[in-house]
Formats: C-alpha cells, structure tokens, sequence
C-alpha cells in the first residue's frame, strides 16, 4: 500500500472520529431555549436579572426573566427563568438593581457554590435542577431558575386526540368561567413558548394527559380533576392562578410531575387533593402562599377515602401557611373516612410561615371530621430556617373554624431522615382528642436539628400532650 492511500486513510479515519465526537458532543450537551410569547414581552418581564445560558464552549442563549408574583403578605415581585437541557450547562446571572455580596442557591442540599464577581453570578448544572437564586438573603425578588430535562417527544398536532396550544397565548373559549373543557383520551400539549389563559377542567374523564413546558397562566384555577381516573400532568408551569394549581376531587391513579407553581392571594394552594387516591407527585417546585400539598377526605361534593400516596424529589415552599398538611377535612355524616398509605420522600422545605395558631407545621397532620390518618411516613426530608411555625404538628381535634366534629385518632406515623438547620421555632406538638380519639404510634428515627440527634421529647422541643401513646424515639 503506498503512502499516498495510507495518507487518504487516515485523514478520513480522522474526519469520521471527529464527526462523531461532534455527534456524540451533541447528544451529551443539549440545550433548548423558548421564546417569550409576544403577546406577554412587555407586560411580564422583570429586570431584577439578566440570565443566559450555554453548553460548555457554545454560544450564550438570553432567557426571558418573568415577573411572578409571591408571598401574600407583601406581594412581592421575583423573577422566573426556565429551559431544558441534557449534560451540563453553564449560567451567567447579572444582578442589575444594586450590588451583590453573598449569594445562596437553595435547596441548598443540591451543594451548588456559585462565584460571584461584581454584580455577575457564575453557576454550573450537570443535571436538571429546580433552583432559587438568593442574593443578600433576599427571599422576596429572588431568581426562580428552573432547568428541566430535554423533551423524549412531542405529541402530533394533527392527532384528533391531542390539544395542542403552540407558541403565543391562547384564551379560553368556555365562558363564563374562562374554561378548556378536556375529553378522556386526549393529550393536551403546551409549548414552552406558549402560555393559556384559563382552567384546564377534568371532569368525569379517564386516560388524559397534560404536558408540555409551558405555561397556564393567571386562571381561576390550574388543572381541575373532578371524579376522573388516569390524569397525567407534566412539565408545565403554573403561574398566579386565583386559586389552587393543581384540584383533585374523588379521582383516582393521578399523576403530578415536574411542575412548577406560584401563588400569592388568599386560598391559593398548590396542590389541593380531596377523596383521590392512588397518586403520584414527583419532582415538582411549589411556591405557594397557601398550603404546598394538601391531602384531605370529603369537601364539597367530593366524598370517599384519601388511600395511597407517594410524594418524592420535590421542593416545596410555603410563603403561608403549610409545606405538607393532611386530614383536615373529611365527613361527619357517617362513621368517617380513612387517609392512609402515604409517603414524603426526597423533600426540601425552603419556608414555612403560618400566622393561623390553630395550624402551625411544617409536617402537619391534623385529623379533624371523623377522619382516621395512618400509616404516613416521611424520610429524607430536609427543612431550611423557617419564619413561623412548628416542624411536627399532630393532632386529634375539633376546630370550629373549620370542623364540626373531631377526628377519631392518629395511627402509625414514621419519621426518619429529618433535618432542620435553622434557628429557633415553636415547638412541636403531639396531642389527642380523648380516650378513643388519640395518637397511637409515632417514631422518630435519625431526626436532627441544627446537627444534634433527637432522643426524647424535650430534647426535640416536642411537646407531647395528652391522648398520646407508644412514642418512640431511636437511638
């Protein structure tokens, strides 16, 4: 062989290592940037910071910081920026109003240091992130960052089974009520690059799926799931609704994932549940100024068990009232309902501020209406400094603000793998009702505040009130 065809070979032995290097470059650093839509340029935008985005060596992508509303008690203003991505990316944040000394990126179990020169903040992701940027300790107009994995595919907008809302915003055609009515069957897609102005409304529907990376924004309510089975929702942003995000009455096989939530007004929960069962919630970011996750019996014409839950991966943030909260509702018109089978997983609480005296916990279960709570464990959960409130709040009672009759007892509650770094709150508390309406059954397993282990009551600041039985603390 001369060395001519020798030569010939080889470069293009090298051309071919090279293209699939690119290749594979491209398969392992993925980036996908939406555009604002047009309609929303000037009315949403918040120039607090100025976000870009990149894969090592690219070019930077501009993101488009929306304005979000938070906290009820100040209304304040922050910013929210989201793409997706696969492999690592690079992130240069420019603060824009005013200096910047420290800067805090929470949850901060994800361990993420930025650097900071000047008014610029420097970060790296190696893998989808929902992330708070905080400079100065300022909660109030911080930089929601979120950082989804890249789409595995999109539905076809030509399927007569898939609603699909492309870039730009879409109203509502159902009014009063500003309402899109969903079919079983149907796949309803929202583009990131686009944003729906009302209620997506599951009612007496099977096998539904909403999906997508965009957004539904300012509706009476997010997603409405009433007496339905086998609804999917994923990936979409949920930003100022007037009430909860996410509503769940008497349905069953729900599944919640990847999303994201603000709300700022009066009884503006994040994900309110009521007799569902059989649910999954995983991976989402709830910033809400109202209860996070509420899971309850009977409300309204909603009737039956809560059975059945696994909560994981998520990030919850109370601005009021309670990170996670079960039990406060269910029937008094017979012998009662059962919430049972439920688990907290993976969970970083960022605040808990609750004013209510008669509801303050950051893990609260309050078994009010005939309600029977057991079996609920929460692992892994890790609680940030909070305002107002309690870690641990369990109790039997009759509220007359918000029951009529007390629960019938507290059975097999499991905590292990808790820690709070703060400093100092309300105590918790465990308390009965009576003899036969009390707590029965609580461990804590390899719970810490501020590093110190928890072995007994008084250690842990827990106060255990009457009605209270077999309380176990592990060495």
């Amino acid at each position: 062989m001369n060395i001519g065809r020798i030569l010939c070979i080889a470069i293009v032995l090298l051309i071919g290592l090279s293209i699939n290097g690119i290749f594979a470059q491209d398969i392992k650093d993925s980036l996908v940037v939406y555009e604002v839509p047009k309609a929303l340029f000037y009315s949403m935008h918040n120039d607090d910071f100025t976000v870009q985005v990149r894969n090592p060596g690219g070019r930077w992508e501009s993101l488009y910081e929306y304005n979000v509303k938070v906290d009820m008690d100040t209304e304040s203003n922050a910013s929210m920026v989201y793409f997706d991505f696969s492999g690592t990316v690079e992130l240069k944040i420019r603060k824009n109003n005013g200096n910047v000394g420290k800067v805090a990126v929470r949850p901060l179990s994800y361990g993420i240091t930025p650097e900071v020169n000047e008014n610029m903040i420097y970060l790296t992701l190696d893998r989808p992130r929902n992330i708070s940027i905080e400079v100065d300790g300022d909660r109030l107009h911080n930089l929601h960052l979120f950082a989804q994995p890249i789409e595995e595919s999109r539905p076809d907008p030509n399927d007569p089974n898939v609603i699909y809302f492309g870039p730009g915003v879409h109203e509502a055609p159902d009014k009063p009520g500003n309402v899109f009515q969903i079919k079983s069957g149907q796949t309803v897609y929202i583009h990131g690059s686009a944003a729906i102005k009302g209620k997506l409304l599951c009612d007496k529907v099977k096998d539904v799926r909403i999906i997508g990376r965009g957004m539904i924004l300012q509706s009476e309510r997010g997603v409405e799931i009433r007496h339905s089975e086998n609804v999917e929702i994923d990936g979409v942003h949920i930003v100022n609704p007037k009430h909860y995000s996410v509503f769940g009455g008497e349905s069953k096989g729900l599944k919640i994932r990847n999303i994201t939530s603000f709300s700022c007004g009066p009884w503006t929960d994040g994900i309110d549940l009521m007799s569902c069962s059989d649910v999954e919630i995983d991976g989402v970011f709830m910033r809400n100024s109202d209860d996070c996750i509420a899971i309850y019996a009977h409300r309204w014409d909603f009737y039956g068990d809560a059975k059945n839950y696994k909560i994981t991966n998520s990030t919850l943030w109370a601005d009021v009232a309670h990170p996670t909260n079960i039990g406060a509702h269910g029937n008094t018109e017979h012998e009662g309902d059962t919430i049972e089978n439920i688990i907290f997983s993976n969970i970083d609480i960022l605040e808990h501020d609750e004013d209510d005296p008669c509801c303050k916990g950051a893990m609260a279960i309050i078994a009010a209406d005939n309600n029977l709570v057991r079996n609920v464990t929460y692992e892994n959960i890790r609680i940030e400094d909070i305002q107002e409130g309690r870690l641990f709040d369990l109790r039997v009672l009759n509220d007359p603000k918000y029951n009529t009759k007390s629960g019938r007892s507290i059975e097999n509650i499991h905590f292990k793998n808790i820690t709070y770094n703060g400093l100092d709150i309300l105590p918790s508390q465990i308390i009965g009702f009576d003899e036969d309406r009390n707590v029965n059954g609580v461990t804590f397993d390899n719970v810490r505040i501020n590093g110190e282990k928890i072995t007994n009551a008084e250690q842990g600041d827990i106060i255990i009130g009457e009605y209270v039985k077999n309380i176990k603390f592990k060495k």
